[in-house]
């Protein structure tokens, strides 16, 4: 664009023109005038992963395939989803919801809306609290709401009379301008506590809804951190008053200071957050705000949503390109690198300016720096706000000997006058480009144009003068110089003349006053040694003057005197402590006595305060089937109460010379609770499992399911509040002491369901697979979520878990004592309820198939056949490390099935033969167990698990078909002939030739022709008596009369077809025709 006349934009300034970026790439950008910057302010600390990354690209275009716009009234987008748990995710459980808009200015706006409608609708509302209390010189946004809530004069100058009445402003923390020259950074930080305080004291302590403020501010004041432990007792004031805290982490947030969110590093956690630039890295407007437990919670008890929202919230492009960069920062460990060149970076931004006459303050964290520019290190007098200095020094950075782009801000020190820049590069910056950066940054600052006065009405941020302006300035200037230079000669001449007399006259006064400086000198040393000796007087005195102030604190206790007032005077008392000790003067050694005496006392009443705050926030116990059956989230403690006792906490653990006594307070009240929330549970796990009839154990009609979900989930919230409460170091061993109780409970349930499996070991081996797949499934999702405790539940588990594997053997054996104790069989071959009893065994494992593979895999192919392999166990939850990975439990399962059927039928045949008379009765029987055996694997889930197997089973069948047809074998005799032949005739054969047969017999023949069809009629007759008496399957019934029938019939037609003429139609030999011997054999089916 040539002119801004010709421009549709309504651009900033209006009288500039600036200019037009063509592309960027990494740390650099190319501008329109062909010059090649490096963006060292990531624009306005926005790029925080640089420019031009393609992944980011390819994010948005793959969610531009799927959707663009997703309208929030209707609908939810997958995009917004996981951005919103991905940002919940990594406040380690502090936060629970996320707000996603286009801007930090919205940010704000939501937030405050947030922090107004949680007083209105919590349990007991507060509609009084409307008003804010923010901090002068500080900057939130430019809507209306954001702008009241700032303190940034320029923006707010034009739009005073709109803005908000209801938010008031304290004094920033800014301790290079603010904090005096004899208060250390305790009293500067109990001094802004304390005006905190009294502001809410003024307003009204009960109609404040939030305290508002910039862990490290950006755009204001140039990347000022807050003064150690400042937003401690800031918490704690909002804490003390019932108000919320509101981080604005729109500029310092997401990573820029070296954590992802910059609350981290104080140690405190907010109620509510914003956050915005680097949330998106500048490839799509986004910003968003977190919200914590309990305010989520007021809402969702309340009316059940929020009053608010925009057209654009949780926009899926804007979604999906903040997911890719935060996928990018983790995935590369980027913020560990803000950590290390924000090192770097502040090294070598000392080593290059803080010599420069006119740097006052370098400051920062991570990759977030600012420089301010003082008129007089000294004073640390500002440069005049129309010396636009800063303005000025961006003006100069985009100009080819520097090519360097940094963010100015004015104001620095009144909110008018002052200067100071920002340097903000991306997270992946390297060694060399921080190097090039800082050097680029310190040539600039050093040009002796740089911080000439520069009028404000001619300077922007874009390069507003011509090229003739230029010039015609330019030969003024050098006018100017040459008539200063002609004036300056004429001065000197004059000064040399006087050099000349002042030189004679110097020579006097040295020859007299030579004497009186060596005295001078020497009163001096003396009066610096007496000052000296009083100053270390006062030092030894001041222990022993505070002491009594420090000990009416500690007499008041936390909970009168303030929690934040109390650490701070055991920090103090320690601290005096410290510096006695080192003088090793008699005279201090009651004051040290006394101090540790106090120290001691002041410790004490820490762990009592914190074992009542955790006593009131802990309920004797919990109805844990509320929670299960209606699928809520057992309740954590109290965001303020989380708040104090991680301040106490963190004092006394980083103050603790072993262990930190806090820890067994916390896990003797929680541990309880845990106890005796869920001791009804165990009790009823036992009790469901008392037999009331011998049925086999069906799953899930024990309570031990229900008793370990509850378990699950209170140490879900446990950890939660422990998270919160301690350091991380300390979360694995305080959640072991704390479950110690509670887990001994479920020890010694199970131990009793153990010793009842045992006794009903046949009916009820089923629970013991039911609790060995709850309990392993329960270990794996509790070390997912915590790493902890898997051990100690595999120890309670493992008594069950042997159990269960014993009993695989313990059932076969059952089975071979059930059929060995048989007295009788049913003389008709019916079969026993043995044979049903074990398939319905078999049926109720396929049930519980998930933790039989476990179990046969742990012991292997056959290993049920041992005693010795069933008892190889170990502590631990068995792994694939602990056996065979190539097995298939359901493979050996089914193997197990087929060696119990097997052993089944085996252990009948064997009673069969001592007990039944005939082998058709046997093979009755046998044919009937197998068909029942049968029937219940197809009719169940063993079908697909032995399929392929049942080959077994054939084996059985043709056994018992042999032992039934045994007779037939016999009968068949009868119907067999021996035929002599001559040579010269050969007696024909067929059904009309019979009277032929016959003519050609001898009388001897003949008879036994007779005798055989007389044999045969009574056999048969027998035979078919006897099969029609047996109780056979139907299934059994239809074999053996096809058997039979198969048998007998052919031969029996081709016999009576050769010798039926024998009794010639009489019927006195030959019983039985061809059609009247094939219905007897259909009678039999």
């Amino acid at each position: 664009m040539d002119s801004h006349q010709n421009s549709a934009v309504l651009y900033r300034n209006l009288n500039t023109r600036f200019s037009s970026l063509l592309r960027g790439k990494g740390l650099f950008l190319e501008l329109d005038n062909g010059l090649s910057v490096i963006d060292a302010s990531g624009g306005a600390a926005v790029a925080c992963i640089g420019h031009g990354d393609e992944r980011v690209r390819d994010a948005i275009v793959a969610q531009l395939d799927k959707v663009a716009y997703c309208s929030t009234l209707f609908y939810t987008a997958d995009v917004c989803e996981k951005l919103c748990q991905e940002l919940v995710s990594s406040t380690q459980g502090h936060m629970s919801r996320a707000y996603i808009v286009s801007s930090g200015s919205e940010a704000m706006e939501a937030a405050m809306k947030l922090a107004r409608q949680y007083f209105l609708e919590k349990a007991q509302p507060e509609p009084q609290r409307t008003k804010f209390i923010a901090r002068n010189l500080s900057y939130h946004g430019t809507t209306l709401g954001s702008l009241s809530m700032g303190g940034h004069v320029s923006r707010r100058a034009k739009f005073e009379p709109m803005l908000l009445s209801n938010v008031s402003k304290v004094s920033r923390c800014f301790a290079y301008r603010d904090q005096g020259r004899d208060e250390t950074d305790q009293s500067y930080v109990a001094r802004l506590a304390d005006e905190l305080d009294q502001e809410f004291q003024r307003l009204g302590p009960d109609t404040v809804c939030a305290f508002v403020a910039e862990p490290v501010v950006g755009a204001a004041l140039g990347s000022v951190p807050a003064t150690q432990g400042y937003f401690k007792a800031m918490r704690a004031v909002c804490d003390k008053y019932g108000a919320l805290l509101i981080l604005d982490e729109v500029m310092c947030g997401m990573g820029r200071t070296g954590t992802l969110h910059a609350w981290e590093q104080e140690d405190i956690v907010p109620d509510i957050q914003t956050l915005g630039k680097c949330l998106g890295g500048g490839y799509q407007p986004i910003a968003g705000v977190l919200v914590s437990r309990n305010v989520v919670k007021a809402l969702i008890n309340g009316s059940g949503s929020f009053v608010h929202g925009h057209t654009y919230q949780g926009h899926p492009i804007a979604c999906a390109a903040a997911l890719a960069v935060q996928k990018i920062i983790r995935d590369e460990h980027l913020l560990q690198n803000v950590r290390d060149m924000g090192e770097l970076m502040s090294i070598k931004l000392a080593e290059s300016l803080q010599h420069h006459p006119n740097v006052g303050d370098i400051r920062g964290r991570g990759l977030f720096w600012g420089i301010e520019f003082v008129a007089n290190k000294a004073t640390k007098e500002p440069f005049p706000v129309a010396a636009n200095v800063a303005m000025g020094l961006a003006e100069l950075g985009l100009t080819k000997p520097y090519k360097i782009a940094i963010y100015p801000g004015t104001g620095t020190d009144d909110g008018v006058n002052g200067d100071h820049v920002i340097l903000s590069p991306p997270y992946n910056i390297v060694a060399a480009e921080v190097e090039e950066m800082t050097s680029s940054a310190a040539r600039h600052v050093a040009d002796p144009t740089s911080l000439f006065y520069r009028p404000a009405d001619t300077m922007a941020v874009g390069l507003a003068n011509s090229r003739h302006g230029a010039d015609e300035e330019a030969r003024a200037e050098v006018d100017v110089l040459n008539s200063r230079l002609e004036k300056t000669a004429q001065l000197t001449k004059k000064i040399q003349s006087c050099l000349g007399r002042l030189e004679a006259t110097g020579k006097s006064v040295r020859d007299v006053s030579g004497p009186l400086n060596g005295e001078t000198k020497k009163l001096q040393i003396l009066g610096n040694n007496i000052e000296s000796v009083i100053s270390a007087i006062e030092r030894l005195r001041q222990p022993a003057d505070s002491k009594n102030d420090e000990e009416a604190i500690i007499r008041q206790g936390p909970d009168k005197a303030g929690l934040s007032n109390y650490l701070n005077s055991i920090q103090r008392l320690s601290k005096a402590l410290a510096e006695m000790q080192t003088s090793n003067l008699r005279a201090n050694q009651q004051t040290i006595a006394d101090l540790q005496r106090l120290i001691k006392n002041g410790n004490g009443q820490l762990e009592n305060y914190f074992d009542k705050l955790l006593r009131d926030e802990t309920p004797r116990s919990l109805e844990p089937l509320h929670y299960i059956t209606k699928n809520q989230p057992f309740p954590v403690i109290s965001q303020d109460k989380i708040s104090r006792l991680s301040l106490v906490n963190s004092y006394v653990a980083r103050n603790a010379t072993s262990e930190n006594p806090l820890v067994k307070i916390y896990a003797d009240v929680r541990g309880q609770y845990l106890q005796q929330t869920l001791v009804n549970l165990a009790y009823a796990s036992v009790n469901t499992a008392k037999k009331k009839s011998e049925a086999i154990y069906r799953s899930g009609t024990n309570g031990i399911g229900m008793y370990t979900q509850a378990l699950e989930g209170m140490i879900g919230a446990e950890y939660e509040n422990i998270c919160s409460i301690f350091l991380r170091q300390d979360w694995g061993a305080v959640l072991q002491l704390s479950s110690q109780i509670p887990l001994s409970e479920l020890a010694r349930t199970l131990r009793e369901l153990n010793n009842h499996i045992k006794a009903h070991m046949s009916t009820d081996c089923y629970l013991a697979y039911e609790v060995t797949e709850i309990m392993s499934s329960l270990a794996s999702r509790i070390e997912e979520r915590t790493g902890e405790l898997k051990g100690t539940l595999a120890a309670a588990l493992k008594p069950v878990r042997e159990t269960a594997k014993l009993s695989l053997a313990e059932l076969l054996d059952d089975t071979k004592r059930k059929i060995g104790a048989l007295q009788i069989l049913p003389s008709d071959g019916a079969p026993v309820p043995v044979v049903s009893e074990t398939m319905q065994r078999l049926q109720a494992m396929v049930e519980f198939l998930r933790p039989l593979s476990s179990l046969m895999i742990s012991l292997g192919d056959g290993g049920w056949k041992s005693m010795a392999t069933a008892n190889r166990s170990t502590d631990a939850v068995p792994s694939l490390a602990s056996f065979d990975i190539t097995a298939d439990g359901k493979d050996i399962f089914a193997h197990y099935c087929t060696d119990t059927i097997d052993v089944l039928l085996s252990a009948l045949e064997q009673k069969a033969r001592m007990l039944l008379k005939g082998k058709s009765a046997m093979g009755v029987f046998i044919a009937n167990c197998v068909t029942i055996v049968d029937r219940m694997i197809r009719d169940s889930g063993l079908a697909p698990l032995l399929e392929g197997r049942l080959g077994v089973l054939d084996t059985w069948r043709k056994k018992a078909t042999a032992l039934y047809t045994d007779n037939c074998k016999e009968l068949s005799l009868h119907l067999f002939d021996v035929i002599h032949t001559n040579k010269t005739q050969r007696p024909p054969s067929g059904t009309s030739e019979s009277t032929a047969i016959l003519k050609g017999l001898s009388s001897k023949d003949k008879d036994s022709i007779k005798s055989k069809f007389t044999a045969f009629n009574t056999g048969f007759d027998d035979m078919v008596s006897k099969h029609k008496t047996y109780s056979m399957e139907r299934e059994v019934r239809q074999m053996f009369a096809k058997d039979v029938q198969q048998m007998l019939e052919p031969l029996y037609n081709r016999f009576w077809d050769r010798y039926h003429e024998i009794d010639k139609g009489k019927g006195k030999y030959v019983k039985y025709d061809r059609s009247s011997i094939a219905a007897v054999f259909l009678t039999l089916y």
